[in-house]
């Protein structure tokens, strides 16, 4: 597969009176991306959460009793995801949803493919506000999907700042990895697009972060959103200096757009400057003695 268009969303938080109007933003959303011929599209972390504005007042202000109700919206909001993704020709990776399994909540992110097919791949750190506060539980089991457009990870929000999770997908044939992101802070938008940079560097691969964006006053759980989007790559011959292939402006609603090769990464991981993909195994392993010497 040779390059490909891929759009990041700095996707706001909406409010809606009724189940028409949230349909009529995806769908507009969806089919600017499609216009400009972005064959990926990805949507932030919990932007699913915009659905509770649907709810009761009760509800609105209720962060457990919304994401329970949420449940019920699931069907639809999945088979609108899956026609957007056939009818446009597209891979849709859609707003991550609070999903219960069994007596826990998982924080699930889903992959539409343009056959309409559906997969997902749950979050697997959970921030202090996720465990503490909302019950949601940590995902188990890792996955990659096999595309026709590559072998693409999820690594969700924080799962970005730990390298293990990026390197097993990495170790697994994935040579994209996208995080999409919710973060109420600028430190928490920084700590993700470091990590995304830091896992794009070590593992010389793609990595695309999708942030939510604005505020909902009326939400307990996505009343700010601070972000932007970004595409990290290697760094190294034939890619920015920087490592940073494109990137949006603070807090702007929009898509962001690059065009992304993931041939090009064998090259640089056999003939770099440096070989940090294959380097990996060199380092020390987790749990090596680190010997104290007294100074001065």
């Amino acid at each position: 597969m040779s390059g490909f268009i891929v759009a990041a969303a700095q996707y706001p938080v909406g409010e809606f009176a009724a189940w028409e109007e949230f349909e009529g933003k995806l769908s507009g959303w969806c089919q600017e991306a499609a216009a400009r011929q972005a064959r990926l599209l990805v949507f932030p972390e919990y932007a699913s959460m915009e659905l509770a504005s649907l709810l009761g007042p009760a509800l609105r202000a209720d962060l457990h009793g919304q994401i329970a109700a949420m449940q019920d919206l699931l069907p639809r909001w999945q088979a609108l995801h899956a026609r957007l993704a056939r009818e446009l020709g597209v891979y849709l990776v859609a707003g991550s949803f609070p999903v219960r399994e069994g007596d826990a909540y998982r924080n699930r992110v889903f992959l539409f493919a343009p056959d309409g097919g559906m997969q997902h791949q749950d979050k697997q750190m959970m921030t202090r506000f996720e465990r503490e506060q909302w019950d949601i539980g940590a995902g188990i089991g890792l996955k990659i999907f096999d595309t026709a457009l590559g072998r693409i990870g999820v690594c969700t929000c924080y799962d970005v700042e730990f390298p293990l999770i990026a390197r097993a997908m990495v170790e697994a044939g994935a040579d994209l990895l996208l995080a999409p992101s919710c973060t109420d802070t600028l430190a928490g938008y920084h700590r993700v697009r470091i990590g995304a940079q830091a896992r794009a560097l070590e593992n010389q691969c793609y990595v695309i972060q999708a942030p939510l964006v604005g505020e909902a006053p009326w939400s307990p759980a996505v009343d700010v959103n601070i972000g932007a989007a970004g595409f990290y790559t290697p760094v190294d011959r034939g890619y920015p200096a920087d490592g940073v292939l494109a990137g949006g402006t603070l807090d702007e609603p929009g898509w962001i757009y690059a065009s992304i090769d993931p041939q090009t990464l064998a090259a640089v991981r056999e003939t770099g400057q440096v070989f940090n993909h294959r380097d990996w195994p060199r380092q020390p392993p987790a749990g090596t003695p680190v010997e104290t010497l007294k100074l001065g």
